[in-house]
């Protein structure tokens, strides 16, 4: 199980999407240029069959901020975000009202 202090490790944000294009490699990924306050990021995200990009460009969404870089088929990622999912669906973490992107989730 994962203690508090594990979970305080993570810092949790709201980001917003700028740009998406799909992965050159992955049929599956997109690639995200997001917005986190003042700090732009690249992150690469498995929701291709569940949202068009036009769905994505401009969504606050929530993320993960202190993920270790990894690289994804060739395009590194700084982040992560959050969805729920079950067999048929996926949805993405999102504020239910307008707040900055760069807030912290707590």
């Amino acid at each position: 199980m994962a203690t508090y202090e594990d979970f305080q490790k993570l810092e949790l944000k709201i980001a917003e999407i700028e740009t998406v294009e799909p992965h050159p490699n992955a049929d599956r990924l997109y690639v995200l240029g997001i917005k986190v306050g003042e700090v732009k990021k690249t992150i690469v995200a498995g929701i291709r069959a569940h949202y068009t990009e036009e769905n994505l460009k401009g969504k606050k969404i929530v993320i993960v901020d202190n993920l270790e870089p990894a690289v994804i088929r060739g395009v590194e990622s700084n982040g992560m975000l959050l969805a729920a999912s079950n067999e048929s669906m996926l949805a993405l973490v999102i504020p239910d009202r307008p707040i900055a992107d760069g807030a912290k989730v707590k």
